[in-house]
């Protein structure tokens, strides 16, 4: 039973991050997920620039003490990512990447709110 807990929160740990990268998108389809979106994100860069724990790690790490493992070799980007998922020396290109995609999710969420509520009236089909 611990081994699905440990894998779910890794699970969820993987859709975390894509949520930081994507989730600003959701926004454009419903815009009130952006407030749920700015927190994720700046969470995201939080754990990764200063020294606040990840509560997704911090969790993995327990999970795999009871099983009697040790914990994440470096935390979990560390572990799972650099050097599988991309090699460590691109971590400045995905990063710098990273951030364009949350800036290009931004822009295109308060261009398509503005327009909802500043821009022309939708037009209504039908018989006059």
């Amino acid at each position: 039973m611990l081994e699905f807990f440990t894998g779910l929160t890794t699970a969820v740990h993987f859709l975390a991050l894509i949520y930081i990268g994507l989730g600003g998108f959701l926004a454009w389809k419903w815009p009130k997920t952006i407030f749920v979106h700015v927190f994720f994100a700046l969470w995201g860069v939080a754990v990764n620039v200063l020294p606040l724990p990840c509560p997704l790690t911090v969790l993995e790490d327990y999970l795999r003490e009871l099983r009697g493992l040790g914990p994440l070799s470096g935390g979990f980007n560390e572990y799972y990512i650099y050097g599988t998922i991309f090699p460590r020396e691109a971590l400045p290109v995905v990063g710098v990447l990273a951030l364009l995609l949350v800036v290009v999710s931004y822009i295109g969420a308060y261009l398509r709110w503005r327009n909802k509520h500043h821009g022309v009236p939708e037009r209504r089909v039908g018989i006059s």
